[in-house]
């Protein structure tokens, strides 16, 4: 299991025990983290589970067309995410997603 935390946009924090294989984007749905919609269920096309993280270098910069969906988002930037594609693994126990205000 990773410990996720999830900061909401007003600051309050959230603890999310995350199993390996599954995504960030599901962690949230899986623990009502509000600000994690996944309109898509994970299918990288609507950016509902954009959110934002601390140390970018733990997953990795976003690429092709999850870059594309971000750059449409209202305040992309450059350790934006969407949590659908950032799949569990114990090396992420302890990361920081931060959600953005727009999907409130």
């Amino acid at each position: 299991m990773a410990l996720i935390f999830f900061v909401t946009h007003d600051g309050n924090m959230y603890e999310v025990e995350a199993a390996p294989g599954e995504t960030v984007m599901q962690a949230a749905i899986d623990n009502g983290i509000d600000g994690i919609l996944g309109e898509c269920g994970g299918c990288q096309s609507c950016a509902t589970c954009h959110c934002y993280i601390d140390d970018i270098d733990k997953t990795g910069v976003a690429e092709g067309t999850e870059f594309e969906m971000i750059a449409n988002t209202s305040d992309p930037r450059a350790n934006s995410r969407l949590s659908c594609q950032i799949v569990v693994t114990k090396e992420l126990d302890g990361l920081t997603v931060h959600l953005p205000k727009s999907q409130y």
